[in-house]
């Protein structure tokens, strides 16, 4: 048999043969696996895709697993494009974060990427409530407290003007209140 010519046609030609009364993440990880081996990582397309396509076609969709599925792969996705491991423990592995985070946004704006750029506006809310925990945390020290709450502060501007942060970075730490607080 020939090797289907479009990738549409791998995608339908998989589906065909898994003969599913309905399609879930194990099929669609099928599917994304071979199209991948037949047309590289860079053509695979997220779960929650997939799965229209494949509605539109006629398939039926677990839909509470395609969006675990579809929530999974996009974490995935967007912790290997981060070249760094993230840290948010201190000010200073807080600042290298954010600088990676602010190279990482500038490159997907740039390469007009909005999918992406929403999973990392997601991550850094996610990170905001890690720390909106240790600032709330009773248990923790004051000066730990006082972190927190600055890099939380920092997670602000970064949501609400990403184009300003790093000048805006940058002012704060030289900012005579900052270092009495924090030097």
């Amino acid at each position: 048999m020939d090797q289907p010519a479009t990738k549409h046609d791998l995608i339908m030609a998989v589906w065909e043969g898994l003969d599913c009364a309905s399609v879930g993440a194990r099929e669609l990880k099928q599917i994304q696996r071979a199209v991948g081996q037949r047309f590289g990582a860079g053509a695979v397309d997220s779960p929650a895709a997939l799965a229209r396509m494949l509605a539109d076609e006629g398939a039926l969709l677990r839909h509470p697993e395609i969006l675990e599925c579809d929530a999974r792969w996009r974490a995935r996705r967007l912790s290997e494009r981060v070249a760094i491991q993230l840290s948010f423990g201190s000010l200073s592995e807080a600042a290298q974060s954010m600088v990676e985070l602010e190279r990482l946004r500038r490159e997907l704006s740039k390469s007009g990427d909005a999918q992406a750029l929403r999973e990392l506006r997601d991550a850094i809310g996610q990170h905001r409530g890690a720390c909106l925990l240790i600032m709330e945390s009773p248990v923790l020290t004051q000066a730990e407290r006082a972190e927190a709450s600055e890099i939380v502060s920092w997670f602000d501007v970064w949501l609400r003007t990403p184009e300003l942060f790093a000048d805006w970075l940058e002012l704060r730490r030289t900012a005579p209140e900052f270092r009495e607080r924090f030097e």
